[in-house]
């Protein structure tokens, strides 16, 4: 699976944490929500977190979108839980992105709540729409419509959407121009019942976006084709 690289940041308090800063995390060689803390202090894990991770290892998704936990960033939160996900059509990756979700059990007064959702999503575009100047505009409203879609509760949103360009020259330039459009956006989710957000509606509605961006039409309700999301899987490479 090709993973979103750059740059995250919760969206709310301007802290980032760059991907290439996870490789130690990448030695503790658990994707189970115990090991899901940013703290990596071996501090207990709090229910809500472990109740809030454990729906999401178990959302079903439609055939076409492939899922895997990643290590999650270290320093945006006392706890944090990541996946990355890739739109795939045979052996080529449509669109691909990252969704972390955050926990501070005291809470974070720019979030307005003790969770947080970040994420980072990118697609290839055709030269006709990324030529189009509403393009950002819409992106956007495909992330706040997927969320709305599904009649979830949340606020503080923030986010960019990046439009980039490459132009190829030299003995590079027998390639054909290429366009990529980057949608960075965090929120707060709604907590329920103890404290709990309902992260499988959240993943279900991130994924909505993913297969938006990707180009695939809507999935039918009730699609009997959704498969499980794996509870655990070795990264892969295209």
């Amino acid at each position: 699976m090709a993973a979103a690289q750059g740059r995250l940041s919760d969206g709310a308090g301007g802290m980032d944490e760059a991907k290439g800063t996870e490789e130690e995390a990448r030695h503790k060689g658990s994707h189970n929500a115990s090991n899901a803390s940013g703290g990596g202090n071996g501090s207990t894990v709090p229910p809500a977190f472990a109740a809030a991770v454990e729906a999401l290892r178990a959302v079903r998704l439609r055939p076409q979108i492939e899922v895997e936990a990643t290590p999650a960033p270290k320093r945006l939160a006392p706890h944090a839980y990541a996946l990355e996900a890739a739109v795939v059509d045979g052996d080529e990756d449509l669109a691909d992105g990252r969704l972390v979700l955050l926990h501070d059990p005291a809470g974070h007064d720019a979030w307005h709540g003790t969770f947080r959702l970040v994420t980072l999503v990118r697609a290839e575009l055709e030269p006709e729409m990324a030529a189009d100047p509403l393009l950002p505009d819409v992106c956007w409203s495909w992330l706040t419509g997927a969320l709305q879609a599904r009649g979830l509760a949340y606020g503080e949103p923030s986010g960019t959407v990046t439009r980039a360009s490459s132009h190829y020259f030299g003995g590079l330039s027998a390639r054909p121009s290429a366009s990529q459009i980057e949608i960075r956006a965090s929120w707060t989710p709604r907590e329920g019942l103890g404290g709990v957000p309902d992260t499988a509606a959240h993943l279900s509605s991130w994924c909505d976006l993913l297969a938006q961006v990707a180009g695939l039409p809507p999935a039918a309700p009730g699609d009997a084709s959704v498969v499980t999301l794996p509870q655990r899987r070795d990264p892969q490479s295209r």
